[in-house]
């Protein structure tokens, strides 16, 4: 077993917290597997109940580990990758990992477009737009809230013709001929509404990741599309090239 070394300078929770991270991704303990307690961690490592606890936190809210009062600490389910291309759907994601994935329709309505939305869109504000709100989820835990626009005008009787659970983007490409040929998309951290919390099973306060996605059809925007996901179940992955 490694030992904290109490002559670095690195603070000793910040060590713990590296052996425990090895403890989870380099041994056999798998999802759910129970963590060592404080107490014996204390014991093992030679550290005070403090810096346990410090260490034990920290990956909690890294979403390495989760509690469950009055039983212990937990090993949580590996962060999901994602990936920052147009090509991507949660869909096929889901499916390549091995999960099932799943949408429940929350609501959909044409509304006069707002303000931003109408900025995100390239159209004047008061425009008939279709708003579509999903919440996605992964082997049945809920993981993202989708909210997506669509100038009317491109799909006139979307929300008509959409079945529950059909895919969007299928439709749009069959129906409608709208097939989506670029993008651009931010990504910043924010905190959960408390609706939003509600239906990501997340406390209140938690963090997310908001994402905000313009496709484009043609170089015309034709959807908008803003997302929360939950920042204890996903990690922001690209890859990179050398720029000459």
């Amino acid at each position: 077993m490694a030992a904290i070394d109490a002559s670095s300078p690195v603070p000793k929770y910040v060590q713990l917290r590296g052996l425990l991270l090895d403890l989870v991704e380099e041994s056999a303990l798998g999802v759910d597997a129970p963590m060592p307690s404080e107490r014996e961690l204390c014991q093992s490592y030679g550290l005070s109940r403090m810096t346990v606890r410090q260490a034990v936190d920290q990956l909690v809210a890294e979403g390495r580990l989760y509690r469950v009062p009055g039983k212990g600490t937990f090993v949580a389910r590996p962060k999901i990758d994602m990936p920052l291309r147009l090509s991507s759907s949660f869909t096929a994601e889901m499916k390549a990992r091995g999960m099932v994935p799943g949408s429940v329709d929350l609501d959909q309505r044409t509304l006069p477009a707002s303000g931003h939305v109408a900025k995100g869109l390239g159209l004047a504000p008061g425009v008939p737009v279709h708003v579509i709100e999903r919440l996605r989820t992964a082997d049945g835990t809920p993981m993202a809230l989708e909210r997506c626009h669509i100038p009317a005008s491109l799909a006139p009787d979307l929300l008509s013709a959409r079945g529950p659970g059909q895919s969007l983007y299928d439709l749009l490409e069959r129906r409608y001929g709208v097939v989506f040929d670029s993008g651009d998309q931010t990504v910043e951290a924010g905190i959960a509404t408390p609706g939003d919390a509600d239906l990501l099973h997340l406390p209140h306060g938690s963090p997310v990741l908001l994402l905000s996605r313009r496709s484009y059809q043609n170089s015309t925007c034709a959807e908008l599309t803003e997302s929360a996901y939950r920042a204890d179940r996903y990690r922001l992955h690209t890859s990179l090239a050398h720029s000459r």
